[in-house]
């Protein structure tokens, strides 16, 4: 066997060292970054001075202070309306002593006397930790007696109600009578007692009415905390009654009090009421020959009688004065009211007078001077109202009443332009919705039979 001799052809340098084994190269990055850690961890976290234990000793941790209680005080209050019997001393007996209620009734005396307090009026009481905070009474739709504490002392004030107010229309068909259609209408007896008001002169809501009458009016809503609560003035209407067109505009005629005016400026207020109820029915017609119910004889009857509930408000047709009142058996409690030196009007059988009626009272027209009964001879609750001219009896519905003062010469022109205003809102009202109303009428009417 022939051997074969290897020869190397790159002999070894000077200071030949043995070749580094590929895995040894491969760890020695990792082990200098090891030696690097292990010196900077001995520097950090070795042994140290004093200076370094001290900056580095415990930090002591103190427990967080006690937060003082804070006390909320409690609120209450108290809203009802006022009962009958109810005085201030039952309203407020419970917060405040007996010589702080005189105190403050002598206080109030000037504002609003609190024996005035009257049954229905709504109030409410406010307390802090039960104790008197404040008491708000309404005295009507319009205002407010306000008392609060003011330290130790009692303030006392009347201040306005606020309203939201809008203006909105109101349409309505009469079918039996005007409450009966305002209330179809989505309205209150309020607004029906407003309407009947305006157009008293020229229409009898007892007997003028006819089946399918028409209204619009264009009215301002209350609204308070979004709740409607009433309504302020009635700023247009019209009434269509029997195929007869009415209207009535408000205005406010330089330093007269605010009234209404038909469109060329006439006032639509007459010398008479055509009725002195607002609503009711005619028992008993005007007549020179009647059978008495309860005498069993015929006479004459130059009266109109109205039956009504006992109680139901009594005004007065016209301006005048009180020249009779009193009692008698045949006519009951009774007035008399001198109008002017030609007409004077009677009511009869009252329940009661109105307060402050007396002889030589001045009376403005629609002011309420009694109530309906059955005093004297009656055979139930009514109004005999009797009218006379000259000394002699009249059927009030045969008198031609003349209409008050016109609007004035320095405001017409403002009138008109303002009326066109109102009556282009009447007008542009969706006819629509009327004859969605007759509809309904004739089919409430065909249901029925």
């Amino acid at each position: 066997m022939i051997k074969k001799t290897l020869y190397d052809y790159q002999p070894p340098r000077s200071g030949w060292r043995p070749p580094v084994k590929p895995a040894t190269r491969r760890f020695f990055p990792a082990a200098l970054i090891l030696v690097a850690l292990t010196v900077g961890g001995l520097v950090l976290f070795g042994p140290s001075g004093p200076e370094l234990e001290a900056r580095t000793s415990p930090v002591e941790i103190s427990a967080p202070a006690e937060v003082p209680h804070i006390r909320i005080p409690v609120q209450n209050k108290i809203e009802a309306v006022i009962t009958s019997g109810e005085t201030i001393s039952s309203l407020l007996g419970g917060f405040l002593s007996p010589q702080e209620i005189h105190d403050l009734s002598q206080q109030s005396k000037q504002i609003f006397p609190l024996t005035r307090i009257c049954a229905g009026q709504p109030y409410q009481i406010c307390t802090l930790d039960d104790k008197f905070k404040s008491f708000t009474y309404e005295i009507n739709q319009d205002e407010q007696l306000v008392i609060q504490r003011d330290g130790e002392n009692l303030q006392v004030e009347r201040v306005p109600i606020t309203y939201e107010v809008r203006t909105e229309m109101v349409h309505g068909l009469v079918e039996s009578s005007l409450f009966e259609a305002v209330s179809m209408a989505g309205e209150t007896s309020e607004l029906a007692t407003s309407l009947a008001d305006i157009f008293a002169w020229d229409i009898d809501f007892i007997r003028d009415l006819r089946n399918g009458d028409t209204f619009t009016a264009l009215v301002e809503k209350r609204y308070r905390e979004g709740k409607q609560a009433g309504y302020g003035q009635v700023l247009a209407a019209e009434f269509r009654n029997n195929g007869e067109l009415y209207r009535a505009i408000y205005y406010k005629d330089a330093d007269r009090p605010g009234s209404y005016y038909d469109e060329t400026g006439r006032s639509v207020r007459k010398a008479f009421l055509k009725a002195p109820l607002a609503f009711s029915r005619i028992s008993s017609g005007f007549s020179l020959k009647r059978f008495h119910p309860i005498t069993k004889t015929w006479k004459a009857h130059p009266a109109i009688d109205y039956a009504a509930p006992t109680g139901t408000p009594i005004k007065t047709v016209g301006d005048g004065v009180i020249d009779r009142i009193g009692y008698t058996s045949g006519n009951g409690n009774f007035i008399e009211v001198r109008h002017n030196g030609t007409y004077k009007t009677l009511y009869l059988h009252m329940s009661k007078f109105a307060g402050g009626m007396k002889m030589g009272k001045r009376v403005a027209q629609g002011q309420v001077i009694g109530y309906v009964g059955a005093t004297g001879l009656a055979t139930g609750p009514h109004l005999c109202f009797r009218m006379f001219r000259n000394g002699s009896a009249v059927n009030p519905y045969k008198v031609k009443a003349p209409a008050a003062m016109p609007i004035s010469t320095a405001s017409l022109h403002d009138f008109k332009q303002k009326a066109r205003d109102l009556i282009a809102r009447l007008e542009g009202r969706d006819t629509l919705q009327v004859a969605a109303l007759k509809a309904a009428a004739v089919d409430n009417q065909s249901s029925d039979k």
